[in-house]
């Protein structure tokens, strides 16, 4: 069993129809599942699509759902230019996932192009899933590891779309060539 943190706080960002609300009650659903106490909070952009949305989730004993600037332990960002507006959600030492062609440059971060990940795939709407088995998997050996693993994502995702056999066997190739790239960046 991995070691995990007590409590986590992520703020996760992207745009409109890129899947920002569906990987955060993925992720919240996994804490759940993991028995931690957890809130989420959208609160930007939902009613425009490709409008900036930005989620936050916390899991752990934690009186308010919003993420104060600073204080985030992972930011998750779909679109590398909404690092200009929320990576000061990122607290110093932080881990920040970027879906990016390349290096969003003088921060250190993690980063994959997970769009283009998705088209190698032939699923071009799945980066989100994609992104989130990437950042599963990188920070499974960090030394502040997420608080969920690869094995409970799958779980959820088997239990949200169960009866949905080829959405379910989609949905698990798209998180799980995230998990491989993460694994094969991080050797």
């Amino acid at each position: 069993m991995m070691s995990v943190p007590e409590k986590q706080q992520i703020v996760l960002s992207g745009l409109g129809g890129q899947g920002i609300l569906f990987i955060t009650r993925l992720l919240a659903e996994a804490a759940i599942y993991r028995g931690y106490r957890t809130l989420t909070s959208e609160t930007h952009g939902m009613a425009q699509r490709g409008g900036v949305v930005v989620s936050h989730l916390k899991a752990g004993d934690f009186s308010s759902p919003l993420v104060r600037p600073g204080m985030a332990d992972i930011l998750i960002l779909l679109h590398r230019d909404n690092l200009i507006q929320q990576g000061h959600y990122l607290r110093p030492g932080g881990d920040l996932i970027v879906n990016s062609p390349s290096s969003p440059g003088t921060i250190e971060s993690f980063w994959m192009d997970a769009d283009a990940a998705a088209r190698e795939i032939h699923q071009k709407r799945s980066a989100n899933l994609i992104l989130a088995g990437f950042a599963v998997s990188v920070l499974k050996n960090n030394a502040r590891p997420f608080f969920c693993g690869a094995d409970d994502i799958r779980a959820i995702l088997s239990r949200k779309l169960s009866g949905k056999n080829n959405l379910l066997a989609s949905a698990l190739a798209a998180f799980d060539f995230g998990v491989r790239y993460g694994e094969r960046k991080t050797r």
